[in-house]
């Protein structure tokens, strides 16, 4: 058994500690939030929070998790970063098919609390997007500057 703090709250989870995040997340916790993109960290699509950074959940070990703070899309208005980029991304009509955008506001995300503002928000990013909604995104993130 494996404890997680996801969202603030505690789960003990009980399954091979070699097991990916993202199906514990999904599968185990029942936070679908996070996406099944490529499966080897290229899209971003899985990107979470650990420890207030970005990281890619679908080729992540569950123990890689122990002890550490994991925020997924489902946590992120729980922070007054992720409440602005949620605010943006309404207010820039950020998504067309939506699919890789829980990916990129957690990308988003781990870039403002790394302490990057504006343009060199997006410049951290490198989430695919196959709608090419890119534009959108940099205007959204720009103007939390």
């Amino acid at each position: 058994m494996i404890t997680l703090n996801v969202n603030g709250q505690t789960y003990n989870v009980t399954a091979d500690s070699g097991t990916k995040m993202l199906w514990v997340l999904r599968d185990i916790l029942g936070l679908t939030g996070t996406k099944y993109g490529c499966g080897v960290e290229i899209c971003g699509a899985c990107t979470i929070l650990l420890d207030g950074q970005p990281a890619k959940s679908c080729d992540m070990d569950l123990s890689e998790g122990a002890g550490r703070k994991i925020t997924t899309i489902e946590g992120l208005a729980a922070s007054v970063n992720g409440q602005k980029l949620q605010k943006a991304w309404v207010d820039h009509q950020v998504p067309q098919c939506g699919y890789c955008q829980s990916g990129m506001l957690m990308a988003c995300a781990g870039a403002l609390n790394a302490g990057k503002r504006g343009t060199n928000i997006f410049n951290e990013v490198n989430n695919l997007c196959v709608c090419g909604t890119y534009q959108r995104i940099k205007e959204a993130v720009s103007s939390i500057a």
